[in-house]
């Protein structure tokens, strides 16, 4: 069974920056490509990146292009989300996920973390 663990949530002021965190225990055949979602208040979960693990291939929300960049780190099974320029709109739970396709479909993926939370008060 594959885990994935977020960290690195927290608050901060709007314009700050955050950098999340996701480890996978393993990587599996059928975890080509992992995916940050998030669910704000009275929301439901949406896109907000993907990344191949062997191409480095990623793929944004409009919402995010620009502010937010996904990377990997193969060698530590490691894939992280750096957050800049937040606003209070980016206030979610931040879910990481790993899936057969850099979708932006939740659907498309196998294996979720429990979450973290990012606050930007307004």
């Amino acid at each position: 069974q594959v885990q994935l663990v977020e960290s690195g949530g927290g608050l901060v002021q709007a314009g700050g920056s955050l950098r999340l965190s996701c480890a996978a225990s393993r990587r599996t055949l059928n975890m080509v490509a992992m995916g940050w979602f998030r669910q704000g208040p009275g929301k439901e979960r949406e896109f907000v990146a993907a990344i191949t693990w062997t191409t480095g291939n990623t793929y944004y929300a409009n919402s995010v292009k620009g502010r937010f960049t996904i990377s990997r780190e193969n060698a530590k099974s490691m894939v992280y989300l750096q957050m800049n320029s937040l606003k209070p709109e980016d206030t979610a739970v931040y879910y990481c996920a790993g899936g057969l396709t850099a979708s932006s479909l939740s659907t498309s993926y196998a294996y979720w973390g429990q979450g973290t939370q990012v606050t930007v008060p307004s």
